[in-house]
């Protein structure tokens, strides 16, 4: 079982960036400690500036989960998964941040701005927050994952 840690980290780029702070003040409602590693407005910007301190972050706070936010959700699941530690899963329903987390370890929820409501959008997270790693078969696969 997998322990229970109060703290999320976000980020965004400008696309996502509205949906970030809904978001944000959604995890605040429900006692979660937001880690913020930006953008701070809907002014163009390179979304790896932001993905990479969230994911450098997560890799040194391993018990830690992170959700990122882009137009599409393509791009920051793409850089995200340049970190040797970080699963980042690109997801656009319930079912699908169900088993990323069951079957794939997903330790980052990336979430296309554009295509998704609020509501769709906190779904996923609770989701995705409250389903743990089912392990076994899935474990040997999930290790396999890394290049050695």
């Amino acid at each position: 079982m997998e322990a229970k840690t109060n703290k999320i980290a976000i980020a965004c780029d400008h696309a996502g960036f509205q949906l970030k702070e809904q978001v944000k003040m959604y995890l605040n409602n429900m006692g979660y400690e937001v880690e913020d590693f930006g953008t701070n407005s809907e002014a163009s910007v390179d979304y790896p500036d932001f993905v990479h301190p969230l994911a450098n972050f997560i890799e040194q706070n391993q018990q830690l989960k992170g959700i990122l936010i882009c137009g599409s959700g393509i791009g920051v699941s793409i850089s995200a998964n340049r970190h040797k530690l970080v699963r980042a899963a690109l997801c656009w329903n319930e079912e699908v941040a169900k088993l990323s987390r069951m079957h794939n370890n997903a330790n980052v929820i990336c979430l296309p701005a554009r295509f998704i409501s609020k509501g769709a959008a906190e779904k996923m997270i609770d989701t995705f927050l409250n389903t743990s790693f089912e392990g076994g078969r899935h474990e040997n696969r999930v290790g396999k994952i890394e290049i050695k």
